[in-house]
């Protein structure tokens, strides 16, 4: 069995900056590709980062490019979400996934979903 569990989010101002962790347990976490999807109120999950199995490849939605950085630590099952410049649109539950084929990008066909944490940037 494979579990994702998130931490990291709270109450932030725009333009400041949060870190997300995904700790990933159950498996041999550096066979996965690893991606951070978000999901505002009213409006559907969208892809915000990925990255492959050695994180040497790594991608962003537009919207977040130059502002958020992905990585991950193989030797402690974690992948992060580095958000800096924050903003409001900013504000959705963001959730991590494994991509067990170990791509990592946003057509990803992701096996395993954490149960998110919430984001929220106040203006």
């Amino acid at each position: 069995q494979v579990r994702l569990v998130e931490s990291g989010g709270g109450l932030v101002q725009a333009g400041g900056s949060l870190r997300l962790s995904c700790v990933v347990s159950g498996r041999t976490f550096s066979i996965y590709g690893m991606v951070w999807f978000r999901q505002a109120p009213g409006k559907e999950r969208e892809f915000v980062a990925g990255i492959g199995r050695s994180g040497g490849r790594t991608s962003y939605a537009d919207s977040v490019k130059g502002r958020f950085t992905i990585s991950r630590d193989n030797a402690k099952n974690t992948v992060y979400l580095q958000m800096n410049s924050v903003k409001p649109e900013d504000t959705a539950v963001y959730s991590c996934g494994a991509d067990r084929f170990g791509e990592g990008i946003r057509t990803s066909q992701i096996n395993y979903w954490g149960q998110g944490t919430q984001v929220t940037v106040s203006s």
